[in-house]
């Protein structure tokens, strides 16, 4: 069933709840006919780890948040949570949710996953806006998940900023991206969704000849051919990391009117 704003697809949106930058970006992403839900996971833990693992233990009731609205698919806009639980926790809460919704669970760790298996990349570099803890606990997930981590490079933190990474600039991350030069990986992933990266990469698509992904870019796309029913193409993805399809509306959303 088609809604008004949204007759190629609906899409129904997992936040953390304090993240200013998942909404922003799906909007610039997600075509003209998809549209999007979203709702934002809670938790009263007092650290971030806390907060993260919370999250996954509340999928189920998170996601009645969409009530009976007709979502061709549920995006979990986290990947902290993932790395925290590890894949194997994570794996079995893609497979429940999907049992009892009827409809693709998509995880931002896993869209990086399938990303990275549809441009081929095995060894990667990756950019991070984390505490160290929560760097070490990504690095092990995607080693889990059979990638070769060949370089981390963290993106400087503002100083008394609301939220360490969610108040991070566009700035920051593209200077910590160019800390991958020479790193001789196959793609780099630029970590979070809270970090802003779409004018990084629309700016550095690639850092000598390696695809620069982040978590949105990937679980935008993922969910994107997820509501068109069509399987991951490396094609595709490499001209929707150079701006296919979106950079009209990144510059648009980014210009100051006259």
């Amino acid at each position: 069933m088609a809604v008004e704003y949204g007759p190629d697809g609906l899409l129904g949106v997992l936040t953390p709840q304090a993240n200013t930058t998942v909404e922003p970006e799906f909007a610039i992403l997600l075509p003209p006919r998809m549209a999007m839900l979203n709702a934002r996971l809670t938790s009263p833990k007092p650290t971030i780890a806390a907060r993260l693992v919370d999250y996954v233990d509340g999928l189920d009731v998170a996601a009645t948040q969409f009530a009976n609205a007709p979502v061709g698919a549920i995006a979990f806009a986290c990947t902290g949570a993932s790395y925290l639980v590890g894949a194997a926790a994570e794996d079995a809460a893609v497979a429940r949710l999907e049992a009892r919704t009827g409809q693709p669970f998509i995880t931002a760790a896993r869209a990086v996953c399938d990303a990275l298996g549809a441009l081929g990349a095995r060894r990667i570099g990756l950019v991070s806006p984390y505490p160290p803890d929560l760097t070490e606990a990504s690095a092990a997930y995607w080693r889990a998940r059979g990638f070769t981590v060949a370089r981390i490079v963290a993106a400087a933190a503002p100083d008394a900023a609301f939220h360490p990474i969610y108040a991070m600039s566009a700035g920051s991350a593209a200077e910590a991206l160019g800390g991958m030069a020479g790193a001789g990986v196959d793609a780099i992933i630029m970590l979070g969704t809270g970090m802003p990266t779409l004018g990084p990469i629309l700016d550095r698509p690639a850092v000598d000849g390696a695809p620069v992904l982040s978590c949105m870019t990937a679980i935008a796309w993922r969910c994107v051919i997820a509501l068109r029913g069509d399987a991951p193409d490396g094609a595709e993805l490499r001209g929707w990391i150079q701006g296919q399809g979106w950079r009209t509306r990144y510059a648009q959303r980014m210009t100051i009117p006259a």
